[in-house]
Parts: C-alpha cells; sequence; structure tokens
C-alpha cells in the first residue's frame, strides 16, 4: 500500500513515545531537586545553634526581667516548684506554672502539626512554617514589653511569661522534629549527657558540634543579660531576630530534597 511522503515518521518509533510527550497546555513536569551536599548540612548544622543562642537570652531575659522564671529551661521551674515548700515565693510559683502549661501546651501544638514528618530531616518545610509561629509569639511578647517599658506588673508578668513559654516550647519540639544529633535548642543536659556518653565510650562524633550547642546558650544568656542591664527594652528583640534569621536561612534548605513530607 502506498503511502503520502509527509505520512511517514521522520525517524525510528519509540515505543511508549507518544505517552511520555507532554501534552499542550497539560501540567509541567516540576524541575528535580538537587540532593543535599555540604554547604547544606554545615547551613542546617547552624540553624539549631542559632535557635539556642536565642533560647539562651530569652531565658536570661526571663529571669532577671520575669521574677526568677525560666521560659525556656523547665527544669528550673520544676525545682522553684520544689522550694516553694520551704519558702515564700507564690508569685514565683505562680510564674513558673503558667511557663510550665504554656511551654507544654507549645510542645503539644507542634507534635500535633508535625506529626506525620519523618524525623531525621534536614530541615523540612512544615518545620519553618511551625516555627513562624513561634516567632508571631515572640514579637507579640517583643510588643507588650515595650509596652510596659520593660517593668511588667503582676498581671503584665505573667501573660509575658506565658508568650515567652509557648514560644520555646514551639522551638523545642520543632528541634526535636529536625533531630540534628540529639541536639535541643532551650535544654542541653541531654546534650552535655550524649557528649559524655560519647566521651566515654571513646567516640569523638558530634563533639564539635555539641561542644557549640553549649557554647551557644551561654552566649545567648550573656548577650541577654548584657543587653537586658544597659538597653531593657532591647533585649526581648534578640530571640526573634535570631528566629527570623533562622527562617530566612532555612528556606535555603527547603530547595534540597532529603526526606520529602
Amino acid at each position: 500500500m502506498l503511502t503520502h511522503p509527509g505520512d511517514l515518521p521522520s525517524g525510528p518509533a519509540v515505543p511508549g513515545e507518544a505517552a511520555q510527550k507532554p501534552q499542550a497546555g497539560g501540567p509541567s513536569t516540576p524541575a528535580p531537586t538537587r540532593p543535599a551536599g555540604r554547604g547544606d548540612k554545615l547551613l542546617a548544622d547552624l540553624l539549631p545553634l542559632l535557635l539556642t543562642v536565642a533560647a539562651g537570652a530569652t531565658d536570661a531575659l526571663a529571669y532577671l526581667g520575669l521574677g526568677g522564671v525560666f521560659t525556656a529551661n523547665m527544669t528550673g521551674n520544676l525545682v522553684l516548684f520544689g522550694i516553694a515548700g520551704a519558702h515564700d515565693i507564690d508569685l514565683s510559683v505562680a510564674r513558673a506554672s503558667a511557663a510550665t502549661l504554656a511551654f507544654t501546651a507549645g510542645l503539644i501544638l507542634t507534635f500535633r502539626l508535625t506529626r506525620d514528618l519523618p524525623t531525621g530531616g534536614l530541615w523540612p518545610r512544615r518545620i519553618s512554617g511551625t516555627l513562624a509561629i513561634s516567632l508571631l509569639c515572640q514579637v507579640a511578647f517583643l510588643a507588650g514589653w515595650i509596652a510596659v517599658d520593660a517593668r511588667p506588673g503582676k498581671v503584665w508578668d505573667m501573660a509575658l511569661v506565658a508568650l515567652s513559654a509557648l514560644a520555646m516550647g514551639i522551638q523545642t519540639a520543632c528541634a526535636r522534629r529536625v533531630a540534628v544529633a540529639g541536639i535541643t535548642t532551650t535544654f542541653v543536659t541531654g546534650t552535655l549527657t550524649a557528649m559524655a556518653e560519647s566521651a566515654a565510650g571513646g567516640s569523638a562524633r558530634h563533639l564539635i558540634r555539641r561542644l557549640c550547642v553549649l557554647l551557644a546558650l551561654v552566649v545567648g544568656a550573656l548577650g541577654g543579660a548584657f543587653v537586658l542591664s544597659r538597653q531593657p527594652t532591647a533585649a526581648a528583640a534578640i530571640a526573634p531576630v535570631l528566629v527570623a534569621i533562622t527562617l530566612l536561612l532555612a528556606a535555603r534548605l527547603h530547595r534540597v530534597q532529603r526526606n520529602p513530607q
């Protein structure tokens, strides 16, 4: 059977070729995401350090400016409950209770928002979205702190304690979901314990990273206390600024497909 020359195929037929060609107006295939490189992993290590500095500054502000309470380190608040039996520190116990409850609420909220997120991801986008809630709480704290000129009364300080602890609870849960070498950003006793355990076993794995976390907490507390003594209203800006920087840097990691959601 003769055919018109224009009906002949221009090249050898490839099985399934027609099915592979996208149709006009159809959805385009998204560009593949590049794998995580060394720079991305170093950046992922930096983010928890920034959050740890923020936690140190937050606890320094809370302890020195909100009546001797912690909003990032809940262990200190639990100790206050025990001390209350021998000393008249009812107001401190009330603050500690508010901090503990708000911190726990932040943990529960974050764990629910990220409950189906694989543990150990580089820095999933949903972690940044959840951490943004923490940033909003810190911005609200900053606004309240400025409104009372860094001298909150008995009513305001309870609200500010709750806001700060809620933000730290969210941050703590986000860090646990990311799980960078078992590092936390609000309490470092576990990090110190893990470091000692590795040293006892003759392993130096993650040693530098964990030492940096311990140093970051001290630096944050030192910076928070220093700024509070010189510019009290500015002290509340340290944590939100650091969290905002963390979110901006995390945007780079969102392009890395390592543990897809």
